[in-house]
């Protein structure tokens, strides 16, 4: 089957003539329309279109704008002839900086140029190359040889872009076969293609907004970086915005778009026109927010503010609120011609209708997200509500997916960060799957657990249903369960007190550093509660120090935007790990991520920790909370990292939503001022002995229901 990627094309009516061409062909592989750019030595080289099969190999299309009309046009004819060399020349020496292409010295791929003009009657004999009309076209590709199988996962990959994200390490102190260290140098080997979706989600550009959904590890940070470098290249007069949450995200993204761009343009991006900024900013490094204030004329507010007078939780979303209400009413010219926004579940609703306000017609914002790493708890809002509504209460953003264009919302269904069993526990411990008092939150939509790679093992995807779910082989790519077994991915243990877990942790990571082979920045080492997290770093660094590991606390010891570092253990609050991933992960404390307070908050953060990892995971903790978590885990694993749970009704949701939201400080304040006024009427009715029953039917009643238990009081 031929899949059809609508990039940026300077001709709209290529893709249909294109569909229509190959309507009929037997063909199996990739067509891009609008291919991204190519470098060359002197200029920069759009495709109109590329096609990759596996039948028939590589071929690069060119459609002249300006085609010639007589065959006895010769030096027009000459004229397309040298373009078609020079669109071949481009293509060949692109692909001969990779090594897994050649073959000694030799091209070990073949390219095929075609030049498709409308109507042809004759190419002149002097002309050199291949020509087609679109009746033709197909005729003229299928003359061609097909490509080695060998080579078809290289070549995919360079044409993607991906294989310049492969790892750099060389891994030179590994000297068993069979350490950890060995397991990854056959990891960060395998070459990644990128798979339907993503191809989707990184080339496909709408005219208008495009959501991208997906799961930890599926690859969203770099789909963004892709498109953002692609957008930079097809587009240099364009301003792009880059923004996220976390700021540990600075590092990847510029990382990663420089590489990308130098794909593309042979050449650094323009950081003027390409912009990376934290959704807010901080000291010595303006963000996003702050951006859109200036241009608004609005003064930026700094945390101390918006703390002080919004609350911690809420002081970004309040500040954000603030420069909403300004700009609509005195609205300001926009300045942005595409937004692309990451880690889209941690920012508030008032940040996304200023983007819209800010950005271009036909507004291209992307917004990228995983509703389970949201470390809030804050669901994000309807669509229909997420950018606002226009003068008639219609919403300004309206997602569609074509059946011949570029989709407008994409999800991504298949992780290549995580193991199987690391993201099957992370979503159980999240949603509370095997938690004795049930869920603690759920995806709203059932069908969403199919479309992010569960496989429904029994039972049926409807409110009230009891269903079974696993991770489907499709998911994941097959090196995990080839490398890896569930037991060696996750171990969890339980201590009696912090100092045993310090001392424990101390022994396993230089046990990490000796015998299994892996380097200081293969390690990170997770504080959930970020609260407490420069407290409790301590121990384990003092502890570390004991047995000659050196470490740094991200954001303390070092800078908040790089999180790893040469010869040192990082150790990083939740906020700080976020957007990175390392292969060996310890989530240390996590007692503190079963609480009643906070439920769906404090499990988004466990999810969250678990999902940083590449291939390890150590989940520890100590005292009685710890022994639940444990049991909670012990009940995945002995399930074969199956999911087992009913599908909440719409009421049961409601109810799930009202018991373990996230409270702002304001409603924490009143909630401890409630909580000591009903503990003073208990302890004043035990004092005067007095029991529920006297209590009058109407209040009982009202207690009950609140309670959401039955009653059968009269009212």
């Amino acid at each position: 089957m031929l899949e059809i990627i609508h990039g940026q094309s300077k001709i709209p009516q290529l893709a249909r003539e294109l569909r229509e061409a190959f309507a009929n062909a037997s063909f199996t592989g990739t067509l891009y329309i609008g291919y991204p750019v190519i470098a060359t030595a002197n200029e920069s080289i759009t495709i109109d279109a590329l096609l990759v099969t596996e039948e028939h190999g590589l071929v690069a299309l060119l459609f002249p704008s300006d085609p010639p009309t007589r065959s006895n046009d010769t030096n027009r004819w000459h004229e397309l002839a040298n373009r078609q060399d020079q669109l071949f020349v481009a293509v060949e020496n692109n692909l001969r900086r990779h090594e897994a292409l050649r073959d000694g010295r030799r091209l070990a791929v073949t390219v095929n140029a075609v030049t498709v003009v409308s109507n042809i009657q004759h190419v002149p004999d002097d002309i050199e190359g291949d020509f087609a009309d679109f009746t033709t076209l197909v005729k003229v590709i299928s003359s061609y040889a097909p490509i080695e199988p060998s080579r078809s996962e290289p070549l995919n990959a360079a044409l993607q872009r991906v294989s310049t994200i492969r790892p750099t390490k060389r891994r030179a102190s590994v000297a068993s076969k069979t350490s950890k260290g060995a397991l990854l140098q056959r990891i960060e080997s395998e070459i990644a293609n990128l798979d339907q979706w993503q191809k989707r989600a990184a080339i496909e550009c709408p005219e208008g907004p495009q959501r991208i959904r997906g799961l930890a590890g599926s690859g969203k940070t770099v789909v963004l970086a892709l498109k953002a470098a692609y957008l930079h290249a097809q587009h240099p007069d364009w301003t792009i915005a880059v923004t996220f949450s976390s700021r540990a995200l600075y590092q990847q993204f510029e990382d990663l778009v420089r590489r990308f761009s130098f794909e593309h343009l042979n050449d650094e991006p323009d950081w003027q026109k390409i912009l990376l900024l934290h959704s807010w900013g901080g000291r010595g490094r303006a963000g996003l927010y702050h951006q859109l204030a200036v241009s608004s004329g609005v003064t930026p507010r700094d945390f101390l503010y918006a703390r002080s007078k919004y609350g911690q939780d809420d002081a970004f979303s309040g500040i954000c609120s603030e420069l909403l209400a300004s700009i609509t009413t005195n609205p300001p010219d926009p300045i942005f011609d595409a937004v692309l926004i990451d880690e889209a579940q941690d920012l508030p609703v008032s940040f996304f209708q200023i983007v819209y306000q800010m950005t271009k017609p036909p507004k291209r914002i992307v917004w990228a997200y995983d509703d389970l790493q949201n470390l809030s708890a804050t669901n994000l809002p309807l669509l229909e509500d997420q950018f606002g509504r226009n003068s008639k209460g219609q919403p300004n953003v309206v997602l569609n997916n074509p059946t011949n264009g570029p989709r407008q919302d994409i999800i991504l269904p298949i992780c290549y960060r995580n193991t199987p069993w690391a993201l099957t526990l992370a979503h159980g411990l999240g949603l509370g799957t095997a938690r004795s008092e049930g869920l603690v939150q759920s995806f709203d939509e059932p069908s969403l657990w199919t479309s992010v790679g569960y496989s429904l093992d029994s039972g049926r995807l409807t409110p009230g249903a009891e269903v079974t779910l696993s991770r489907g082989p499709e998911s994941y790519p097959p090196y995990f369960t080839d490398l890896i077994t569930p037991a060696e991915a996750i171990h969890t243990t339980h201590f009696d007190d912090p100092l045993s877990q310090a001392q424990w942790l101390a022994r396993s990571i230089h046990e990490n550093l000796t015998t299994d082979e892996l380097d200081h920045d293969d390690i990170l080492i997770v504080l959930p509660w970020a609260y407490t997290a420069k407290s409790e770093a301590l121990l384990i660094q003092n502890t570390l120090s004991t047995l000659g590991i050196e470490s740094h606390v991200v954001g303390v010891d070092a800078t908040q935007d790089e999180v790893f570092a040469p010869n040192s253990i990082a150790l990083a609050n939740i906020y700080r790990s976020k957007g990175n991933e390392c292969p060996m992960v310890y989530v240390v404390n996590a007692q503190h991520c079963i609480s009643d307070r906070r439920a769906a908050a404090m499990r988004n953060i466990l999810f969250t920790a678990i999902t940083r990892s590449k291939a390890w995971v150590r989940v520890s903790g100590w005292g009685p909370d710890m022994i639940t978590l444990t049991e909670e885990i012990s009940t995945i694993a002995n399930n074969q990292y199956r999911l087992q749970f009913r599908i909440p009704t719409a009421e049961a949701l409601t109810r799930m939503r009202r018991l373990h939201r996230d409270l702002s400080a304001s409603e924490q304040d009143k909630l401890r001022r409630v909580e000591e006024q009903l503990r003073d009427a208990v302890e004043e009715m035990e004092r005067q002995g007095f029991s529920v029953d006297d209590l009058p039917p109407q209040l009982r009643t009202a207690i009950a229901r609140r309670l959401g238990v039955p009653t059968d009081v009269p009212e």
